[in-house]
């Protein structure tokens, strides 16, 4: 990247966050600090309203922005393939929000180019087979981001997995989660006194409070998925699988708390951390005869009850 590219790039950066450090800049265009200085000196005799100083990060004065930006038929493309995945892992309250800002994208495009994306717009497909929520007629995702950025408790009337019970819940929220073919909201429920995983397509009253809460005392949602995974109550499980039915494996063994791998003869043998032996013993029946259990002892149990309940089931009609 040349020089004067790089300036423009450097605003560019500057102007989508609040502020910016100097060393995310240099990690970014893979430069030295002292050439970030050198950049943001430049930009700022330029004309353009820098504010703050080496060590402490940079910022725009607010009020000041660029002239339309002139996206790539790469960067274009780029939009138009997460357009596509919107569709498909969103709710209708941020499929509309996304929506207006790829108009607004494509309103600044050259015509070369807008006319690059409307064909390849025509060719390209995203085809899910199992969305159970994509009917549900809540719309919360967008009000849940906004109680999350704004640290304001959610006022929940939930319907529970377990029991089909309907409560009210007051949560203060954490983050997002997308697993499952279903968003999850994570957050600490006042009526459980602990952290709790609530599914989006069974919140049947979602009301954001006037009330703030503190968010030091909370993980942040990638520090609680770390203590998920390296919890006392998740149980190791150890499986070799037989080749020929890895292929089939793909994306759920991820799923199923996947942690390594290792070939041993003609198998793999893999490592699992599950918080659910019934619920693993389930997935692993798909694999039938292609599945050894090595450990635990109570994991092959299980297995071979599902099997001998399934088998009576079949041999009773």
């Amino acid at each position: 990247m040349n020089r004067i590219d790089r300036l423009h790039a450097i605003l560019t950066h500057l102007q989508s966050k609040r502020k910016v450090t100097a060393q995310e800049m240099a990690d970014r265009f893979n430069i030295s600090l002292r050439t970030v200085y050198r950049d943001v000196k430049a930009l700022d005799e330029s004309g353009v309203p820098v504010i703050g100083e080496a060590g402490s990060g940079y910022t725009i004065m607010e009020g000041y922005r660029l002239p339309p930006v002139m996206f790539t038929q790469e960067e274009a493309s780029a939009l138009l393939l997460g357009a596509k995945l919107t569709e498909q892992f969103t709710d209708g309250s941020v499929k509309r929000h996304f929506h207006g800002a790829l108009f607004k994208i494509k309103a600044v495009l050259r015509s070369p180019d807008k006319e690059y994306v409307e064909s390849l717009t025509e060719h390209i497909e995203i085809v899910s087979r199992y969305t159970p929520d994509s009917d549900s007629p809540q719309q919360y995702l967008s009000t849940l981001q906004q109680a999350i950025v704004n640290k304001k408790i959610v006022a929940l009337h939930y319907r529970s997995n377990m029991k089909e019970e309907v409560t009210r819940r007051k949560v203060e929220p954490i983050g997002l989660l997308h697993y499952g073919s279903a968003w999850h909201l994570i957050g600490w429920c006042h009526l459980r006194n602990d952290y709790r995983d609530f599914r989006l397509s069974r919140m049947l009253g979602v009301v954001i409070e006037d009330a703030f809460f503190d968010p030091s005392g909370h993980p942040s949602i990638k520090e609680y998925l770390e203590q998920i995974r390296t919890g006392s109550d998740l149980l190791e499980a150890i499986v070799h699988f037989d080749k020929h039915v890895i292929k089939y494996l793909q994306k759920q063994k991820y799923l199923n708390g996947f942690v390594s791998e290792e070939e041993v003869e003609n198998r793999v043998r893999m490592k699992f951390l599950t918080a659910n032996l019934h619920y693993f013993a389930r997935w692993l029946l798909m694999y039938s005869d292609g599945v050894r259990i090595e450990t635990p002892a109570d994991l092959k149990a299980l297995l071979l009850e599902h099997v001998e309940k399934c088998s009576k089931h079949h041999q009773s009609y």
